[in-house]
């Protein structure tokens, strides 16, 4: 719904499309996915506070709510506005394009370089919020999900680069992650890039990130569009 680290924004439409009834995000994030689909039932679970905080409070939101937070300049602050904590929390992701965390100084790239920027945002953040009022929100763990029918759009963070997350990877067994995903009910999509190699991913996209390239990568327990492909990961 907002810019975020690791966001899906620009390859959604790549994905395969949802074979059941319920799609749940166990990382939930900006959950990008889940908005494609909205219609259908939604799970998001997501460790992070904020962002349950965030999406919470966003169910709870009028058009009117979202479309009078400010459109801020690089040279204000967050903090300078009486706003409650759950809009500062989302004005803090708004002033700093694909960030891990809510940031109080906007970035000359979120606001000077792309000025209408924060207006597009909101915008777009309001014409959702009836899509997502019946949204079911939880922050937890993955382990934690149920196993049930569905499709499970996997977004972690990534094997090389996800340690920058808040709740980041660092300690993670990904052979562990790789057992849960296989065995989860339905339809699985795991997302991730192609140095990971907790499962043989298949070229996605190539993406071009502030510092450098990287491939976005897919593994399925369905047959999709990119398995024409061999992974380089793993050999012809």
């Amino acid at each position: 719904m907002w810019s975020y680290y690791g966001s899906k924004s620009k390859i959604v439409d790549l994905y395969p499309s949802p074979k059941f009834d319920k799609v749940i995000e166990p990382f939930a994030g900006s959950a990008r996915y889940a908005l494609k689909y909205f219609d259908r039932d939604v799970l998001l679970v997501d460790k992070y506070e904020v962002i349950v905080k965030i999406w919470k409070w966003l169910q709870q939101c009028s058009k009117q709510d979202i479309l009078g937070l400010p459109r801020l300049k690089e040279t204000e602050l967050v903090s300078n506005y009486d706003l409650c904590d759950e809009a500062k929390l989302l004005m803090g992701f708004l002033v700093a394009k694909a960030s891990q965390q809510p940031r109080d100084k906007p970035t000359a790239r979120a606001t000077t370089l792309r000025p209408n920027n924060i207006n597009h945002q909101l915008k777009f953040i309001a014409s959702n919020l009836e899509n997502i009022r019946h949204w079911e929100i939880r922050q937890g763990d993955y382990k934690d999900i149920q196993n049930e029918k569905a499709t499970w759009f996997i977004d972690p963070p990534y094997q090389v680069g996800g340690y920058v997350y808040k709740e980041n990877n660092k300690g993670w067994n990904y052979s562990e992650l790789a057992e849960w995903a296989q065995n989860r009910c339905g339809q699985v999509i795991v997302c991730e890039n192609t140095k990971a190699d907790w499962l043989p991913f298949y070229p996605l996209r190539e993406l071009k990130g502030s510092i450098h390239k990287t491939t976005e990568a897919i593994w399925s327990n369905y047959p999709h569009n990119f398995m024409a492909t061999q992974p380089s990961l793993f050999g012809d």
